[in-house]
């Protein structure tokens, strides 16, 4: 069995080609994963900066080409690692390492959200599982032992320091914040913490809106009235989580044409940290706009990896240090899986010798149902004696990196079997509880 992951970033995609291969339905996604006969289990991990496939089985790397594909963007952008490549990566994106912003809080969560999520939809099992797990904890050593999330750093807190680049400042300035939620708080508390300027915070769910300008005094306003906050505001950023545009490119000349009509002949900062995109690309053409995106804000991430440059390399060795500890829980555990196959291969002959037995017993010589738990302790002691060198031997197959030795035990047992049934399971499990959620 391999561990394998498809790894789409802001390292080598542009924002329009992370929102192109944005994953809707992941539903979709794992189930067509766990269609392939060769993949045991699958999770997914979509942030703003990245759309990650991970699965687990053989020919994993086949099968994510494949997936990509079907996807129809340019390989240059996509990235596939497999075994500790595949693990490092994960413990690296969990430690902000792999992010825009270095050492970002936000995406353990997303980590934890997804695992979630895969769970749910029948994904991941418990080698994904342990594996995320791992990462999440690895994620929180290494910001508690080396401060490497000290300070700002978010695409929240970026997009400010956007804005106060190209203004110069944003004292005394009013920005309109689409979207309160959690990127829309990242960027609010980022203007708290650091202006006097006015904050207007629109969101559909008004009553969000008001909650998080409550928090940092800012100015909750009605989502329709939009277009007549635009006309008086110096900054617009939008980080909502809408399928679709929020800002199109006909709402924004009639928001300019009212800004001109009325003598407000100024510029319009507009900084889009949504994906999918809030603002229609054809936005940048409007005289008066200045419209950024997420792929503006590598200068700033550029500055942020210089701020914390230092720190990466004691990051690294307990990334490192945890890597190790990961590889020799995954090896534990294909040994306990490969024992445990043996043990329930053992157990089902022993059932049914024990009643064959029994019966033949209470034929010849008349005796009753006292005698079974004789022969249960009797075939109990037999096959543990008999299984203990083989257990012991794939232990020591697991620690002195011989998998294929628990190749061949799960192949004898029945393993490809198993694998398939609880595959079945998972499916079935997953669309059970996702036909809860959606109801």
């Amino acid at each position: 069995m391999e561990i394998s992951c498809m790894v789409i970033s802001h390292k080598k995609a542009p924002v329009d080609i992370l929102e192109k291969v944005w994953q809707k339905d992941l539903r979709s996604v794992i189930e067509k994963m766990l269609s392939l006969n060769e993949i045991t289990e699958c999770a997914v991990l979509l942030t703003c900066n990245r759309v990650e496939v991970y699965v687990t089985g053989n020919g994993t790397v086949k099968a994510l080409k494949d997936f990509a594909s079907t996807l129809s963007v340019k390989e240059d952008y996509v990235e596939y690692l497999s075994g500790d490549d595949c693990l490092r990566h994960i413990l690296r994106v969990a430690s902000g390492l792999e992010s825009m912003m270095v050492g970002e809080d936000q995406i353990l969560g997303q980590i934890r959200e997804y695992l979630h999520l895969s769970k749910n939809f029948g994904g991941a099992g418990r080698y994904i599982e342990s594996i995320f797990s791992k990462a999440i904890h690895t994620g929180r050593k290494v910001r508690t032992l080396t401060n490497i999330n000290q300070g700002s750093v978010s695409i929240g807190s970026a997009a400010v320091e956007l804005a106060e680049d190209i203004l110069g400042s944003l004292e005394n300035r009013t920005v309109l914040l689409i979207g309160a939620g959690e990127m829309g708080s990242l960027v609010a508390n980022a203007i708290a913490n650091r202006e006097a300027c006015t904050i207007l915070i629109a969101n559909r769910t008004f009553e969000k809106a008001e909650q998080l300008a409550e928090r940092i005094g800012g100015i909750a306003v009605k989502f329709d009235m939009l277009e007549k906050y635009m006309t008086k505001c110096d900054v617009v950023i939008s980080a909502t989580s809408a399928p679709h545009y929020i800002l199109k490119k006909e709402f924004v000349e009639r928001v300019m044409d009212t800004r001109f009509s009325s003598g407000n002949d100024s510029e319009v900062l507009i900084i889009d940290i949504a994906l999918p995109r809030d603002v229609e690309e054809d936005v940048s053409e409007i005289e008066g706009v200045k419209l950024f995106t997420i792929d503006d804000l590598r200068k700033i991430s550029d500055k942020n990896l210089e701020k914390r440059k230092e720190k990466i390399p004691f990051a690294e060795k307990i990334i490192e240090e945890e890597l190790l500890n990961l590889k020799n829980t995954l090896k534990e555990m294909r040994a306990d899986s490969a024992i445990s196959l043996m043990y329930s291969s053992a157990e089902r002959v022993k059932r049914e010798e024990i009643i064959e037995l029994y019966n033949r017993l209470s034929a010849r010589y008349n005796i009753n149902e006292s005698i079974l738990p004789v022969l249960e302790d009797f075939a109990n002691s037999l096959i543990k004696k008999f299984l203990r060198i083989p257990t012991v031997r794939l232990r020591e197959a697991a620690r002195n990196g011989r998998p294929e030795i628990i190749d061949y035990v799960e192949y004898l047992f029945g393993g490809g079997d198993f694998v398939s049934s609880n595959k079945d399971e998972k499916i079935e499990k997953g669309k059970a509880e996702g036909d809860v959620e959606g109801s």
